[in-house]
């Protein structure tokens, strides 16, 4: 009887791991099959004016579809957005404002010796060519350190 009870558990042992594995591998091969491919490309920021490109693709599907014209939408969707913008959240500065603001820093850093003329160069170059992610190389919303971002030691930010 001893003998039949211990195959019964580990009958129902194996059983039981082969649902959790399932359980387990299924989603995430589902997870793995819906994302998308990235294409190739030198850079891994988005094209200048991506975003506007799909807020205006979306204007007009929502036009389509409430039988309004796109400009009407458009005009609606910057209202609420400026009505929930909050009010102690400044605007964000242009591309060329935050290139500025590098620039000025590297010629400081280059000043004080932290840096040589060349680094600043290639820095700038890096900036340019789109090597670091986002807008003014900040790896996600809120900078290093916000959602998205990385501490310095590597561990994910908060």
């Amino acid at each position: 009887m001893s003998r039949t009870i211990r195959r019964k558990h580990l009958l129902a042992g194996l059983a039981t791991a082969g649902v959790l594995g399932v359980g387990i591998a299924a989603p995430t091969m589902a997870f793995a099959a819906d994302a998308p491919t990235p294409a190739p490309s030198s850079s891994t920021a988005p094209a200048p004016g991506a975003k506007a490109d799909r807020q205006g693709e979306f204007a007009e599907a929502l036009a389509k579809e409430l039988g309004v014209p796109t400009d009407k939408v458009t005009a609606a969707l910057e209202k609420v957005r400026e009505q929930h913008r909050p009010a102690d959240r400044p605007q964000r500065p242009s591309a060329e404002d935050r290139q500025a603001a590098l620039k000025q820093r590297l010629e400081q850093a280059v000043k004080d010796g932290k840096l040589t003329q060349e680094q600043a160069d290639a820095i700038t170059k890096a900036v340019e060519a789109g090597v670091f992610p986002g807008p003014g190389g900040h790896r996600g919303p809120g900078g290093p350190h916000g959602p998205g971002g990385q501490h310095g030691d590597g561990t994910p930010g908060k």
